[in-house]
């Protein structure tokens, strides 16, 4: 018996069946469609979700990233909206690409208010949109303990320059509150930190009693990549002033062809120089309105930020020659492949500025300009590579260093250099690439007095093991073994050495053997793998911090550079290496102050005994719980050192250290 169709009769009536069709035997056929491809999208997310800043301490990072959903592959832009005020990010904006995530500093000002905020992320990505938050907790800054007062004017000097003064001996003898006593993780440590809009890549300024609205002020002077100039009181950290330096319309330039030298943003770069008597400082910052680009000379009131008359002086050249780009039988100056890196040079009532290249983006030749400091007219320039190519000025930010004479010293990078030299040994088509320089001022016109070429100049520059990463330093008049009296400078590169160089008589470059003999002082391999750095000097010793290499002390004995170090650090110093201070209370209590400070890893400062290397006083990872820790490193910095505080740049603002209540 066949119950089944019954069944099946029973359920599906006849009139459906023929109406519809019912069961596999009366089913229609039918069709199938694939249900279109998801879209491709995103998400957004933030690493950790909460976070609490204590204002004025060190920065705090979140990692932010975009997760790809089919397929999806586009930039996302990402801004933050939300901060409480004197909060602040860096950078400004991200661009993430999907998969990789980017890091975001977050910092609060000392003056920043206690408040509790949720900050939101918004990621865009064509017409794609999508958010994340941020529960942020400000907590305001602690009351700043008492301290002991400033020393009185006369023992606190000014830092108005790079390294402390002309000759970049990065030298202060003045220091009577720091010693090797009392600097130790239970007396010193980090007692504040000024934040800024920007990377702090120039160094810090200070001068000791300024005047402020009648009261005797210790003020540090910071400039930033994004354009801003600050005048902060040093002991209280409240601001005297904060002016940007664009102009209407303008942002600060991007780092010009994906160069990673100065990123993400290139505003003021090189270290800023004060003329107190005249009550000012100068800076020379870059920016952009669209697609044109402006290098300026500014000229800021000491007191208040106001641009003083004159100011600013847009920045321009032409210099007779051949080299690109070119115009009527003149080299012309182009703002937008040019950074001002090395440090500001005051001499004689003139600003003195030099220019690099970015990441050796040709075309591109070395400039020397002049400005009187009063009219910020140019009153003088100088290309070192006129009918060839390269020979920019940068050395890791150090400053150009100045005689009593009115002369220039400085070491270029990699570039031309004519082998076909003139009757006085100076190359026939006045080209100075890879070349420690001498430059004359004499009647205000600057112009090529001596130079020092490493015998294989050529191959140094043609594999990039030029001069030019390194700063050069005046020593003081030292007596050589004769009774004569010697007038030198130290400087080294790439290539590893030391060369000692006779101001009076650079050298010029060995015609005759394969070897630097035509220079005073030549010492091989000291530098383990070269100087992105320069020296500093004390108690007749040279200081050098190389690239991947320890700090060493090289004793000075009848004016020549002893072989070896006397002494070393136990440190190791990554990539750059180290530019290092010294304070010292005349000759006594010398402190060699260092940076550990590789962009992306933590920075961290070092101090020293000056008599023994070995001897290592202090470092901000020593005390517990990273109660000094002061954020990432920024490479090319050097601490300032004054009236009883260390200032360290970092990417956010500038780290203060001092003796603990």
């Amino acid at each position: 018996m066949r119950q089944q169709p019954l069944f099946f009769a029973l359920l599906c009536p006849v009139a459906f069946v023929i109406a519809m069709g019912c069961g596999s035997a009366s089913k229609a056929p039918s069709t199938t469609s694939n249900p279109p491809p998801a879209a491709a999208d995103f998400s957004l997310s933030i690493t950790p979700s909460t976070l609490t800043l204590t204002g004025g301490a060190a920065a705090q990072t979140v990692n932010v990233s975009a997760a790809a959903a089919n397929s999806f592959s586009a930039p996302v832009s990402v801004s933050l909206t939300g901060l409480p005020a004197g909060v602040t990010q860096y950078p400004a904006t991200l661009t993430l690409t999907p998969g990789t995530p980017q890091s975001l500093s977050i910092s609060a000002a000392s003056s920043a208010a206690a408040a509790a905020s949720t900050v939101t992320l918004s990621g865009i990505s064509g017409a794609l949109s999508h958010t994340s938050t941020l529960a942020l907790t400000v907590q305001a800054a602690p009351a700043p303990p008492p301290g002991p007062m400033p020393p009185p004017p006369a023992t606190a000097p000014d830092v108005t320059t790079y390294h402390y003064d002309n000759t970049r001996q990065g030298l202060n003898a003045q220091e009577t509150t720091l010693t090797p006593a009392n600097v130790n993780s239970t007396s010193f440590g980090k007692k504040n930190f000024f934040t800024a809009d920007g990377k702090v890549d120039a160094q810090p300024l200070y001068l000791s009693a300024l005047s402020i609205n009648g009261t005797a002020t210790h003020v540090l002077y910071m400039a930033s990549e994004h354009d801003s100039v600050y005048a902060i009181n040093a002991d209280t950290g409240a601001a005297v002033w904060q002016v940007s330096v664009l102009g209407a319309g303008e942002s600060p330039s991007e780092a010009i062809g994906n160069c990673g030298q100065i990123t993400p943003e290139i505003g003021i770069t090189a270290t800023p120089v004060i003329d107190r008597a005249k009550g000012a400082i100068y800076v020379v910052a870059m920016s952009k309105n669209g697609s044109t680009y402006h290098q300026r000379l500014h000229v800021l009131s000491l007191t208040t930020g106001a641009e003083l008359p004159g100011s600013p002086r847009e920045i321009t050249g032409s210099y007779p020659g051949t080299a690109a780009p070119s115009s009527n039988g003149n080299v012309i100056f182009d703002p937008v492949r040019y950074a001002e890196r090395a440090g500001m040079l005051l001499l004689n009532g003139q600003i003195y500025l030099t220019w690099t290249s970015h990441c050796d983006g040709t075309p591109y030749t070395g400039w020397v300009m002049a400005y009187d400091e009063s009219t910020l007219q140019q009153t003088s320039i100088l290309n070192l590579t006129p009918n060839g190519s390269d020979g920019s000025v940068w050395m890791s930010g150090y400053g150009i260093a100045a005689d009593a004479g009115g002369n220039i010293y400085f070491l270029d990078a990699n570039g031309t250099f004519d082998g076909t030299l003139d009757a006085n040994g100076f190359p026939g088509r006045q080209d100075y690439g890879n070349a420690i320089l001498k430059l004359s001022t004499a009647a205000n016109k600057l112009a090529v007095a001596d130079y020092f070429q490493p015998w294989n100049t050529v191959a140094e520059s043609n594999a990039d093991e030029d001069l030019g990463s390194g700063g050069g330093m005046l020593l003081p008049d030292l007596t050589d073994a004769s009774g004569a009296v010697r007038h030198l400078l130290v400087g080294a590169g790439k290539d590893g050495h030391i060369y000692v160089v006779d101001r009076d008589n650079l050298g010029k470059i060995n015609t005759r053997t394969q070897d630097n003999s035509n220079v005073y002082q030549d010492i091989p391999r000291a530098l383990a793998n070269g100087a992105w750095s320069g020296p500093a000097y004390y108690n007749n010793t040279v200081y050098y911090g190389g690239q991947g290499d320890t700090l060493k002390a090289f004793p000075i004995v009848s004016a020549r550079l002893a072989t070896t170090p006397s002494s070393r650090s136990a440190q190791t110093f990554a990539y750059p290496g180290s530019t290092p201070s010294i304070s010292a209370n005349g000759t006594q209590s010398g402190i060699v102050w260092a940076l550990e400070s590789a962009t992306g890893a933590a920075a961290v400062l070092h101090a020293y005994d000056a008599s023994d290397l070995s001897k290592e006083l202090y470092n901000s990872n020593q005390a517990p719980n990273g109660r000094d820790s002061f954020g990432a490193g920024n490479k090319f910095l050097t601490p300032v050192v004054v009236n009883g505080k260390v200032f360290v740049g970092t990417p956010i603002g500038v780290a203060v250290f001092g003796l603990l209540p």
